[in-house]
């Protein structure tokens, strides 16, 4: 498939040109989350079809099949792709920020500040999950803040942010090794459960806020996409094209870390989605840019498929997703890492 821009004019004379490949990797993503939501839905000790399942979204399953689906198996599906899309958005702004492939959230440390923050909720508090949940989202904004204020000299640059967050992940991580040592036995094996990242026994209660959430951040994001792009010219010439760089780059990056913050209180610390998402898009769209959007919709998707993969992939033992998606994540940061050692770019 050729890469083919083509411009559409509205009827007030506004003109867009769309990138016609990059369209049709989105909807054809949409379509797999879709469909690979479905599947995970029917997916149980009580199976059910794909057809009943459509049958009962719509309100029209007998009681028990409403009770299995809305209740108990659909609110685990949407958090799944809420979280997937927060952190594949999220590392896309990252990786266009610091201007680096290997400058997502997981490399900068902000899960690592979100598990801080849920860590001393459960170690020094006895809190409830809603609390966890909280502490995690301070934790992270925290970890970001101080990021942002570390790498700034005349400006944030990739390069300088990309090595402050390593070090910021650094020191996160001896700190949330240090609260495990001081917890006791029960606090320690939740936490350690918590920091996998799972998506069991997810419900409503964690749908809504990651919802509210995703609808504000994720128009704020795409009304900024065009500056984001344009910034990755350098910062003169986006200057000189009448764009406000600190402005837009401090904005898209508060809107990243309450991405990841927020996918991370809803689910754990899920590893490596915001690494590869935005990389596995780039590569199907063929397309410069950020590709938010792709980025966005291929981090739902494997967040679902990874859910699945984590069910059904392993007989009778039920894995956290966070172990699957940090796996695949793996395997996945080798290859780039020996792809980009032979094109002679590391």
């Amino acid at each position: 498939m050729k890469t083919t821009n083509r411009a559409v004019r509205t009827p007030g004379g506004l003109s867009i040109r769309l990138d016609v490949r990059a369209v049709t990797v989105v909807i054809l993503l949409l379509v797999a989350a879709l469909a690979a939501s479905v599947v995970l839905i029917g997916t149980g000790d009580f199976p059910i079809p794909a057809a009943d399942v459509l049958r009962t979204l719509v309100g029209e399953g007998n009681p028990g099949q409403e009770f299995i689906v809305n209740e108990l198996r659909l609110p685990r599906v949407l958090v799944g792709l809420l979280v997937g899309a927060s952190l594949g958005l999220g590392g896309a702004l990252f990786q266009a920020i610091s201007r680096n492939p290997l400058g997502s959230p997981d490399v900068l440390g902000l899960g690592q500040g979100a598990t801080a923050g849920a860590l001393a909720v459960i170690v020094l508090t006895p809190g409830s999950a809603g609390q966890v949940a909280v502490g995690a989202l301070v934790g992270g904004l925290v970890t970001g803040l101080a990021i942002y204020v570390l790498a700034w000299k005349r400006g944030v640059h990739g390069y300088r942010l990309v090595l402050v967050g390593i070090g910021v992940s650094a020191i996160v991580t001896a700190v949330n090794g240090y609260l495990l040592t001081k917890s006791d036995i029960v606090d320690a094996t939740r936490a350690v459960v918590w920091m996998t990242g799972s998506l069991d026994g997810r419900d409503w209660e964690q749908v809504w806020p990651l919802l509210a959430l995703t609808a504000v951040l994720v128009p704020l994001v795409l009304v900024n996409a065009r500056g984001l792009r344009m910034m990755e010219m350098g910062d003169d010439v986006s200057y000189a094209l009448g764009v406000r760089v600190e402005r837009v780059r401090l904005l898209l990056m508060v809107a990243a870390v309450l991405l990841t913050a927020s996918a991370t209180a809803a689910a754990g610390p899920v590893s490596f989605v915001a690494l590869t998402a935005p990389q596995l898009a780039r590569r199907l769209t063929r397309s410069p840019g950020p590709n938010l959007l792709p980025s966005l919709c291929m981090g739902a998707t494997l967040l679902v498929v990874a859910d699945w993969v984590s069910q059904r992939a392993f007989g009778s033992e039920q894995l956290p997703v966070g172990v699957v998606t940090g796996v695949l994540g793996g395997v996945y940061l080798l290859w780039l890492l020996v792809s980009e050692r032979r094109a002679g770019r590391i």
